[in-house]
């Protein structure tokens, strides 16, 4: 068990982490992989911006493709500070609207019938996301709410039933798997591999979608938690708007944070707690770093194991009747 548990232990050797998640690309990819370099789905964001400039350290500028893959949902920033970071790494980039195949599969028509069962009027210029009450704020159950905003601007929040949650999440997640078949289009072709960009956090909490963007060749932040993501940011140079700009999901037609689209608290908070309990820190030496009390923490633990037993079913390799192995 570790003592002196403080907000310290995430501190990184940022050079060290740099050089070692370099070298491995490097031994993964041109190695066990036998691929010439690295396809990345740029999208503005800290996970995926830190991704594309490890991968540029690794295979030089001429080895790595990033790929925008705006949606008509998708925020402008996304695409704006994206293409700063292709910019500044001065790597090849290629804009795919992936629009008119979300379209095509009918992706925003069902979102729209789910929405319709419990808001009938919702239609042209009208918004929405999906949001989850605060789980410091919340009796324990974790129940997902749609929030609307009409065309004149007036927002509301009803609840879900299960089939219109899951209706809209099924919808919507057609959106990562069309963008990671496009990243898989473009590693084929140019005899590339696909890096993946969730971090600890997100891999461990289940915040990604399976076959979507929970899928890729490597994956070279997926043991760092979010704060050490943007320990990494700064040493790398990583833009400073992109730095400073909240994580957010990009998926829906409002702006939506990720603290209230899933996670139980902002970031910094989650990586503490989940640190603690990963390591077995004594609740109350957690508690403290974290500004919680006793009850509040217990909360975020169970939340946490909560999307960890959800998230089984997302990790999951395929289940074989009969296991293969050599005859």
């Amino acid at each position: 068990m570790i003592s002196h548990f403080s907000k310290d232990v995430l501190v990184l050797d940022a050079r060290t982490e740099v050089d070692r998640i370099v070298d491995t690309l490097r031994k993964q990819v041109l190695g066990t992989l036998r691929r010439r370099g690295v396809v990345v789905g740029l999208s503005g964001g800290i996970d995926s911006s830190v991704v594309a400039t490890l991968c540029t350290r690794a295979f030089g500028k001429d080895k790595v493709l990033g790929l925008f893959m705006p949606e008509r949902d998708s925020s402008g920033d996304s695409l704006r500070l994206g293409r700063r970071v292709a910019a500044q790494l001065g790597i090849e980039n290629i804009l795919e609207d992936i629009g008119p195949a979300v379209e095509a599969v009918g992706a925003y028509r069902r979102q729209l019938e789910a929405i319709r069962t419990v808001v009938p009027d919702y239609g042209d210029g009208w918004k929405c996301k999906l949001v989850i009450e605060p789980v410091l704020e919340s009796n324990g159950l974790n129940i997902t709410r749609l929030t609307v905003q009409d065309p004149e601007g007036k927002v509301d929040t009803v609840r879900l039933s299960p089939a219109a949650y899951l209706q809209i999440v099924a919808a919507t997640n057609y959106k990562q798997r069309l963008r990671k078949m496009t990243e898989y289009y473009h590693a084929d072709r140019l005899r590339y591999a696909v890096a993946g960009t969730p971090n600890r956090l997100e891999y461990d909490q289940g915040f990604f979608v399976k076959q979507g963007d929970g899928t890729a060749d490597v994956m070279p932040i997926v043991h760092l938690y979010k704060t050490q993501v943007y320990q990494l940011a700064e040493h790398l140079g990583v833009d400073e708007e992109i730095r400073q700009r909240p994580p957010t999901t990009d998926t829906f037609s409002m702006a939506q944070s990720q603290e209230e689209f899933y996670f139980a608290l902002p970031y910094h908070l989650m990586d503490l707690c989940l640190y603690g309990l990963n390591h077995g820190i004594a609740s109350d030496e957690v508690a403290a770093v974290a500004g919680l009390t006793a009850p509040q923490l217990q909360k975020v633990f169970k939340d946490i194991d909560a999307k960890r037993r959800a998230a089984h079913y997302l990790h999951a390799r395929p289940l074989l009747s009969v296991e293969i192995g050599e005859d």
